[in-house]
């Protein structure tokens, strides 16, 4: 959803080349009506629309269509939009300018996670050589065990269920520590230092655990 038309066309046309099926609105309001018709597992959706805007788009979608991959297109560069966003039920956000191959690779994460969620619960977990089973609470790295905290493990499992989505610092606080908590930011901090130290090859330059510079942070995939 875009109501930049120029931008729309290209977009369409590109990504209908990378293979994608694509279907484009000019507004939120369209979207959602696009939505009730046509099965979609991703909606790119730019925050600057005439009509009702990204994040009220955004939030409707996401009640509606829980297992919905929302992508948010947006000029704003701020801490404050992109948490905005996250918190409205988007999952990602790419920053224009963009390029495409970057926007392409998010779009398969996305797809990839939509169709997760309508199938079997997810028991295993692996990215690169880190494989996490749920169900016997065991974390390995190349084949050896790690030994993580309850909350540790937990807070791993979070971001690895939304490899390649930035997840803000109040959703993981509150997910795993539970609904008091949301601001406790040096409290994840340490965390996430501990679960790079047990898990990365380079703690100081992490593979998996991404920092989203003032947002929260990524599971790379």
């Amino acid at each position: 959803m875009e109501d930049d038309s120029a931008l729309r066309h290209t977009l369409s046309s590109t990504l209908s080349a990378l293979g994608f099926e694509v279907r484009d609105v000019s507004s939120g309001e369209a979207g959602i009506e696009e939505l009730r018709h046509h099965q979609a597992e991703v909606v790119l959706l730019d925050l600057n629309m005439p009509g009702m805007g990204g994040m009220q788009a955004a939030a409707k979608m996401r009640g509606t269509y829980p297992g919905l991959g929302i992508i948010v297109l947006t000029v704003r560069d701020r801490e404050e939009d992109k948490i905005q966003a996250l918190d409205a039920g988007a999952d990602d956000f790419v920053t224009k300018p963009f390029r495409i191959p970057e926007l392409a690779a998010r779009i398969r994460a996305a797809v990839r996670r939509s169709r997760t969620s309508t199938d079997e619960p997810v028991t295993h977990l692996k990215s690169g050589d880190i494989h996490l089973d749920l169900t016997a609470h065991r974390v390995t790295k190349a084949n050896e065990e790690v030994h993580l905290t309850p909350k540790e493990f937990q807070l791993l499992s979070v971001l690895m269920q939304h490899a390649g989505s930035p997840l803000s610092h109040h959703k993981l606080l509150s997910t795993v520590w539970g609904p008091e908590y949301g601001n406790e930011r040096e409290y994840l901090r340490t965390f996430i230092s501990q679960l790079r130290r047990k898990l990365e090859k380079d703690p100081s330059n992490p593979e998996y655990l991404l920092t989203e510079n003032y947002v929260g942070y990524r599971f790379s995939v």
